[in-house]
Order: C-alpha cells, then structure tokens, then sequence
C-alpha cells in the first residue's frame, strides 16, 4: 500500500524537493503552500502529516491543534525556529517529531518510516501493545480478551497515552486535552484517575508509567 503524506510548507522550492523525494521513496505526498488550506482536509485522508509552522493564511501550530483534535495521524514538525520553547509547545500539542531546517533528505526519510511503523498508528481504530487492545472507534478496551469498563476521562486518557507510545504527556497536556474542569476536576486530579485506570487494567496496569515531575507515558515495546 502507498501511504498518502500530507506536507505543508510555504517555500516552493522546498516544498517541491520534499514532495519529489517522498515520490521516489514510493510514497504519495499532496504539497500544500498554506495553513488555510491545510485546515480544510481531512486528516483520515492521509497516513502522516510533514508540517512547517511558518505558513500563510494559518500558523503551523493551529494546524496540528486541527489535525490532533480529530485524529492521532502522526505529525512531523519541519521548522527553522530551533528554540526550545517552541520545540516544547509542538510536542505539547501532540507533535510526534520535530526537524530543523536545514535537514538531510535522508533523515526525514529515516524519521518518516520510523513514524509510520510505530505500533497504534495503524489506519483501524484497534490499538494493541501485548494484552492490552484498545478500540479508539468502539471505545472499548479489552485485556487478555476480557472487557474493562472504564470511565469517559480513563478512557481518554489511556487513548491519549496509547496514541503516543513510549512518549511522556506532561499533566498539563493531559489536563487540557483529557479532563473537562467543569465536571472532573483539573490537574491536580488526573493522578487519581490515572490511578484508578491502572487497577482496572489489571495486568496491564504496569504499562500506564508515572514520568516523576512531567507526567504519564504508556511503556509499549517499538520496533525499530
């Protein structure tokens, strides 16, 4: 199967060489030239996102907040800003990768198929690690086979965790993302939900890891 690569980047020239070495590699990319337009797709249409966040008609970081809000298709910063705080607000808003420009052809080649054989970035809602299955469509969760009952807040924060494998999501992210503070509370109570998504899990529990000072991480092994 081809996978179908979105890139979105302003500069012609660059954005022509991405497009021609990611046809090469036998992949399908459709170049956009503005943020506007990116908004308009529909992520489901493609299998990764390459994004610059200088863009005219809307700002990189609004497009990944779109992308992230309706689906988990991994997005890949391609940037010239290098300063940490914006590198931190990218992944933050669930950016699974960030490249500076300038960039070798060949390591954003390597970190592409790295993202696409990432475990639970497959195109069906079934995200697995071991025992541990997780429909993000159905909104089921089975371990071993066996349904666990889970709450609206549990199950999205194991959905958030399970979409970025290995990865750490600080309480912050989490809270905007997971919690309605309206009816559950705020950061200080995501410790509590998480703790009582890991006894349900069972033997799966251990996964849902606690990064002392940063937050949560689901611990799954990725093949390289």
């Amino acid at each position: 199967m081809t996978h179908r690569i979105l890139v979105v980047e302003d500069d012609p020239r660059l954005g022509e060489q991405i497009a021609g070495h990611l046809r090469e590699a036998g992949f399908e990319p459709t170049w956009l030239a503005r943020g506007d337009l990116a908004l308009a797709t529909q992520p489901r249409d493609f299998e990764l996102v390459i994004l610059d966040l200088m863009l005219p008609g809307a700002y990189g970081l609004d497009v990944l907040k779109h992308v992230r809000q309706r689906s988990d298709l991994p997005v890949l910063v391609l940037s010239a800003k290098n300063d940490t705080a914006t590198k931190v607000r990218a992944l933050e808003l669930g950016a699974d990768d960030y490249v500076t420009k300038p960039f070798w052809p060949e390591e954003l080649l390597a970190r592409v198929n790295a993202r696409l054989r990432r475990p639970g970035l497959a195109r069906s809602g079934a995200l697995e690690f071991g025992a541990l299955s997780i429909d993000a469509e159905a909104r089921t969760v089975h371990v071993a086979g066996a349904a666990v009952e889970l709450t609206r807040v549990e199950f999205e924060l194991l959905l958030a965790l399970a979409r970025r494998p290995n990865q750490a999501l600080s309480r912050a992210w989490l809270a905007d993302n997971v919690l309605d503070p309206d009816r559950d509370g705020t950061e200080r109570t995501l410790d509590v939900h998480a703790s009582r998504l890991r006894k349900k899990l069972g033997a799966c529990g251990s996964l849902v890891a606690t990064v002392w000072g940063v937050g949560y991480r689901l611990d799954a092994k990725v093949e390289a």
